[in-house]
């Protein structure tokens, strides 16, 4: 008698059990949401994932990496426009005789957003840079050169010249370097104002 009341209570345990295994087997699951479905709602532990093959990385990458390029060169010129190096030559083109002769008066960046062309590397001693200048008279290209010889030694100007547009050079170094010593003693918070003082009104 007993044995068969076990017996009874298996088989119905087993029919329940294979019962809600057919139901959860013939569960269909919701369809994923398409472009322009709206909102969800609601979640469902049913609800199929969206359909990702669609979707090629390949294409958003060149953008991706073309933009990170654009920033770093954006920051880097900054850096190379704020530097004390280029405040230097731009306060040393004002109080130049030859560089006022051809320029003439208020002698600042030529463009609202000036490009700094060249190398500024004041660690290892290499400094060779270019940028567009204007005054009330002419435009030119100032060109700068300067290197040191020894990790302890001062900074010698080889070339510091104004490039007319149509190609004539004038040499301005003339006599002592100017520049002697520019990364040991950097110009002070007055002069640094005086030498950008052209560039930020031009950007108001």
């Amino acid at each position: 008698m007993f044995s068969r009341l076990v017996r009874r209570r298996v088989q119905t345990i087993l029919r329940n059990s294979s019962a809600a295994r057919n139901q959860i087997q013939r569960r269909t699951l919701v369809a994923a949401p398409k472009p322009g479905d709206g909102p969800l709602m609601e979640r469902r532990p049913d609800r199929e994932l969206p359909d990702t093959t669609g979707f090629r990385w390949i294409h958003t990458f060149p953008i991706f990496a073309a933009l990170i390029t654009l920033s770093s060169v954006a920051i880097f010129n900054y850096q190379k426009s704020s530097s004390p190096v280029t405040a230097s030559t731009l306060y040393a083109l004002r109080t130049s005789r030859k560089a006022r002769e051809y320029l003439g008066d208020d002698i600042y960046f030529k463009h609202q957003i000036p490009w700094i062309s060249g190398e500024m590397n004041q660690l290892r001693g290499r400094i060779d840079i270019s940028f567009s200048v204007k005054g009330t008279k002419n435009v030119g290209l100032m060109r700068f050169t300067s290197s040191r010889p020894t990790p302890k030694g001062m900074f010698e100007t080889t070339e510091w010249s104004l490039e007319t547009p149509d190609g004539k050079k004038i040499d301005l170094l003339d006599g002592d370097d100017p520049f002697r010593g520019i990364a040991s003693h950097p110009m002070d918070e007055e002069e640094r104002e005086e030498a950008t003082r052209g560039f930020r009104q031009q950007l108001k």
